[in-house]
């Protein structure tokens, strides 16, 4: 087994262990707080579906956390993802591109309506878009000359170019489709009206919001009648939720944790793949990382099987490339980078990094040190941050860790400020990735990609990526890409990412979505006779 033998990680953890045993009450009290509420509601534990996670929200905006209204089925996209990648029908039951990929028709689905009780008709969906382009979203850089009703029931979008994942945009939480009556006169969205299986209840942000069953549904009508989402920042706090059954499901746990729920008869732990990446975003602009030598060094010197066995207790997840084998023609297929200090080492002293008594590097009188930001709403990312900052030290790289709010890193890009981040990027939260890794790898970067890194080369593949449809062309275009961002290494992949979640027996029908757009309640069932506690 690798080895991974820190006093670091064992403080981490015992620390952990130390916060569980002082938080049992108090989040014992706020769960007792939530179901005494909801009783004001006719709701009741028997028919409450109770759902923890680590996500806030603060908006009714679906282009700033409408994925919390998508997963809650209040909302829902022309169309859909399925497990596999793949487009499917959603609000829009067919959808076809014309001879010169310039005009797209999307057919609706017959008989929706609303949450209001209006119909959805091409009008509705014409005006809902307008909105989300004028939002910042998925559309709001697509090449969109107009969106126009064709018919009642189909709505065409005329491009001023092709662009092959217009589909995969439609969708994107940020598209979903309002009623009209959602809306002010600005454009706002002031109430949040949508089409699916249930509509909002109460709205408490950042923490608590719940939401009771649409009768009116046009797809699979929903047993549950009323369903409940609670944040819960800290891992220590959803695994209690787990534990002590007052969530029916809690979605991303820590996997130092998940030994607590071992021998529970009640709770059973669900572990899937998702398309996210763990990785390291470099300010490629810093006079330490300017050069691709020293962004290569800081690779070699990440000891990824130990980090992906013992932080992350998924010793297959390590990867030194940021696209996953299922991502297709974005993937490698070449042999992993190995742990190699010494090459890290060779490579740094021929940029004239030396080390001094200590065992720092150092350069022109400046020792390499450099700021990590990360935040604590994904739980592993606080100690695989402990983890890097000890693998680097043995480099001679001093690493501070800086845990904050997720914010401070498009912030921390935006003025420059930003040296080195790691964070949990999801690449499927738009089912073609094309646009997303436009948006990030080209023409310097973007918020949660490349930071002050320039190749010519990927920014014309990627333009190419979006208007041109031949598939063997575009595979090699997508290769090209990826062996760029492998070889120059603005960004360093750790391990592709493992989430667990914990369902409690009186939850039948579980379902998880591996692309996060929605937790199926409406295909669920609770067992009324099973005791959760």
């Amino acid at each position: 087994m690798t080895e991974l033998s820190y006093a670091a990680i064992r403080r981490h953890k015992t620390r952990i262990k130390a916060a569980l045993a002082g938080g049992v009450s108090l989040v014992l009290c706020l769960m007792f707080v939530l179901f005494s509420q909801a009783t004001n509601n006719n709701q009741t534990r028997s028919n409450t579906l109770a759902i923890g996670g680590p996500w806030e929200f603060t908006s009714l905006e679906p282009s700033k956390q409408g994925y919390i209204y998508t997963r809650m089925s209040i909302l829902e996209t022309l169309l859909n993802v399925d497990a596999k990648g793949d487009l499917i029908a959603g609000l829009a039951r067919s959808w076809q591109s014309s001879a010169d990929e310039k005009t797209w028709t999307l057919t609706l689905q017959p008989n929706v309506l609303f949450q209001d009780g209006s119909p959805l008709n091409a009008s509705a969906v014409v005006s809902a878009l307008r909105f989300a382009q004028d939002k910042h979203g998925a559309l709001q850089k697509a090449p969109i000359e107009a969106i126009r009703v064709k018919n009642p029931q189909q709505v065409e979008i005329v491009l001023s170019q092709p662009h092959t994942v217009l589909p995969a945009l439609l969708a994107h939480y940020s598209t979903a489709i309002l009623a009209p009556s959602a809306y002010d006169q600005e454009g706002k969205v002031t109430r949040l009206i949508g089409t699916g299986a249930y509509l909002l209840d109460t709205f408490e942000p950042p923490h608590k919001l719940s939401v009771k069953a649409n009768p009116t549904y046009w797809g699979i009508k929903p047993s549950i009648e009323f369903a409940q989402y609670l944040t819960g920042h800290r891992a220590e706090s959803r695994i209690l939720q787990a534990k002590s059954g007052d969530a029916d499901i809690v979605y991303s746990l820590n996997a130092a944790m998940l030994d607590q729920l071992k021998g529970s008869d009640q709770v059973t732990v669900h572990s899937a793949a998702i398309p996210r990446t763990l990785l390291l975003k470099l300010n490629a602009a810093h006079p330490f990382m300017n050069q691709v030598e020293a962004r290569q060094a800081l690779s070699l010197a990440i000891n990824r099987p130990a980090i992906a066995e013992q932080v992350l207790h998924v010793a297959e997840a390590a990867s030194d490339q940021i696209f996953s084998p299922s991502m297709g023609a974005w993937y490698l297929d070449q042999p992993q980078e190995n742990h190699n200090l010494a090459k890290a080492a060779e490579l740094l002293a021929g940029l004239g990094w030396q080390k001094d008594a200590q065992g720092w590097l150092v350069r022109d009188g400046q020792r390499f040190q450099l700021t990590l930001t990360t935040y604590a709403d994904r739980p592993e990312l606080t100690t695989v941050a402990t983890a890097l900052q000890d693998q680097w030290k043995r480099l001679g790289v001093e690493l501070k860790v800086d845990v904050t709010n997720s914010s401070m890193i498009p912030s921390g890009h935006a003025d420059n400020t930003l040296e080195v981040a790691l964070i949990a990027r999801n690449l499927g939260v738009i089912a073609d990735p094309v646009s997303l890794i436009a948006n990030e790898y080209t023409h310097g970067g973007g918020d949660w990609g490349a930071m002050n890194w320039h190749n010519p080369a990927v920014d014309q593949a990627l333009e190419r990526l979006t208007t041109q449809s031949d598939p063997e062309q575009a595979k090699r275009d997508a290769q090209l890409v990826a062996s760029a961002i492998y070889q120059q290494k603005p960004v360093l992949s750790i391990a592709y990412y493992q989430q667990h979640n914990a369902v409690n027996a009186r939850v039948k029908g579980f379902q998880f979505d591996p692309f996060l757009r929605d937790y199926f309640i409406n295909k669920m069932e609770l067992v009324d006779h099973v005791d959760a506690h």
